[in-house]
């Protein structure tokens, strides 16, 4: 909390790296196990692991204690072969408001701690992150797909309600007053 009774700015950066952390811990032990020693050593710094090259936080509103959150995400753009980095993006849902009450932008560099140096996306990190991104745009289609459905289901219930020749407006107990 600061002095406003608001939960601290840095409390954000802190979800994210918890999440982004379980986000990679995620794919080692549920989704690639045939590569889960190279993706537990992505966190430590042995051989190839990750360093955050910038985070950009944009608060879209003051949390207050007690909130839950929920902290999501996903690659920002598709993966491509040879890079040294990628970007993620990162929202901090709050569960009281039931909005997002930050986005995060985060680009991770890819390091190889025994040259010292900047290293190219190691292949099982690769195929993976290939196989996220089809998922990723699969869903956002669904997603849409729904949204849409959903915005007709309303346009429909529109016109059998509001859109008839003989619907009236209720105007409700205002009407009642002005004869009075």
């Amino acid at each position: 909390m600061d002095s406003f009774g608001h939960v601290n700015n840095v409390n954000y950066y802190r979800y994210a790296e918890s999440a982004r952390v379980n986000w990679i811990t995620n794919f080692s032990v549920h989704v690639d196990p045939a590569h889960r020693q190279e993706w537990a050593e992505l966190m430590q710094p042995k051989a190839i692991g990750l360093i955050m090259k910038s985070l950009k936080c944009d608060f879209k509103f003051p949390m207050v204690y007690p909130d839950r959150i929920s902290v999501y995400h996903r690659l920002a753009q598709p993966p491509q072969p040879g890079v040294t980095s990628f970007n993620l993006e990162c929202i901090v849902l709050s569960h009281q408001h039931r909005r997002v009450a930050a986005r995060l932008e985060e680009d991770i560099v890819i390091y190889d701690y025994r040259k010292a140096g900047k290293t190219a996306m190691p292949e099982f990190m690769l195929n993976l992150f290939e196989k996220t991104w089809k998922l990723q745009l699969e869903e956002t289609i669904r997603a849409r797909k729904r949204i849409w459905e959903l915005i007709g289901g309303v346009e429909r219930l529109e016109r059998e309600t509001w859109n008839r020749e003989d619907a009236k407006e209720d105007l409700g107990s205002a009407v009642k007053g002005l004869s009075s």
